[in-house]
């Protein structure tokens, strides 16, 4: 997973495209795109052995802003508020309701120029 997304050049290294094969040191910072937010971290240390997944957190610090997460929150609750998970796709009516609204938008922006 992590090896495709180096492949598209989706992971950074301290503002440089990652390869899979790259070495990474204290200090360094990898930024990558996960669930519609940028994440931070920072590397703190290298384990001398593999690690388990409770540990990791001693070895890293997130330093992703608390607003982009706030955002996120924001963008989950928008989208639940038209329609709940599971309802399947819009019927034609809500298909209908939806351009409707869109048009409505982009009227009001014209008048107001």
């Amino acid at each position: 997973m992590v090896t495709e997304a180096c492949k598209k050049n989706h992971i950074t290294v301290n503002g440089l495209v990652a390869k899979p094969s790259k070495e990474v040191f204290p200090t360094d910072k990898i930024t990558f795109r996960k669930d519609q937010i940028t994440q931070i971290i920072t590397v703190l240390d290298i384990p001398e052995n593999r690690v388990g997944a409770k540990l990791v957190d001693i070895y890293r610090r997130n330093d992703t802003p608390a607003e982009t997460y706030q955002h996120l929150e924001l963008l989950k609750l928008s989208k639940e508020h038209y329609r709940k998970n599971g309802t399947g796709r819009p019927t034609k009516k809500d298909r209908r309701d939806i351009d409707e609204f869109g048009n409505e938008i982009v009227n009001e922006d014209e008048e107001n120029d």
